[in-house]
Parts: C-alpha cells; sequence; structure tokens
C-alpha cells in the first residue's frame, strides 16, 4: 500500500541500532508514551547504542535478555508533508517504509501518513 505523508518527521537518533538474526540483546524498559506505541523495548547489543526493538522481533531468554528473531534495523526517515512512502510493515504504531524516488527505508509513525486512494 502507497501513503503520502502529511505531517513532517525526523529522527531523533543519529545512529540506530542495528542487528542480525540471532543477536543477543540486553532488553531494557518498555516505552511509555505515546498512545499506540505498545511494546517497543529499549535494547542494547555489542557495538550499538541504545534503540527501539518492537516486541514481536524479540524472543525472551531471561527477564533483561532476548534473541533477535529477524534482521532489524531501527533507522527512521527523516519527511515532509507530500513525500510518497510504499508500506512493508506495520508495527506497533509506527510502519516500515520505503521512500519513492530513493529508495530509501525506515520508519515513520503511522499517524503522520495518510493511505493514497
Amino acid at each position: 500500500m502507497h501513503y503520502v505523508v502529511i505531517e513532517s518527521h525526523r529522527s531523533e537518533y543519529p545512529r540506530p541500532i542495528r542487528f542480525a538474526k540471532g543477536t543477543l540483546l540486553n532488553i531494557g524498559p518498555r516505552y511509555e508514551g505515546e498512545p499506540g506505541w505498545q511494546d517497543w523495548y529499549l535494547c542494547t547489543c555489542t557495538g550499538q547504542e541504545p534503540g527501539w526493538v518492537p516486541a514481536q522481533l524479540i524472543e525472551r531468554l531471561g527477564m533483561c535478555q532476548g534473541r533477535a528473531l529477524d534482521h532489524y534495523s531501527a533507522h527512521e526517515l527523516d519527511a515532509d508533508p507530500g513525500q510518497l512512502v510504499q508500506m512493508v510493515r506495520p508495527l506497533n504504531g509506527w510502519v516500515w517504509c520505503r521512500r519513492h524516488g530513493n529508495d530509501e527505508y525506515g520508519w515513520l509513525p503511522a499517524q503522520k501518513l495518510q493511505p493514497l486512494t
């Protein structure tokens, strides 16, 4: 499905966490804040700064330990109104998208997108 960006978005994370399937994760606090953004956990892994990871991608191994169930990047797209993106995967109030024009992939908050009809 294709969407148009209806509100600007700028990432606050210049070095987003990225890891491969099977990576061991240290699981921190659950995100508390914006309604609809449930089930994100602040995680760390070797060589990476902390970043938000959706619960669906974490295999729990213990209270604060886990393993990545898939490859992951927390990269967010910087976007402006009018830009077009294609949804790849929605998760917990965010959408993993491909930007039209340069094929850059990243996350955008779902409330900043409007479906094209």
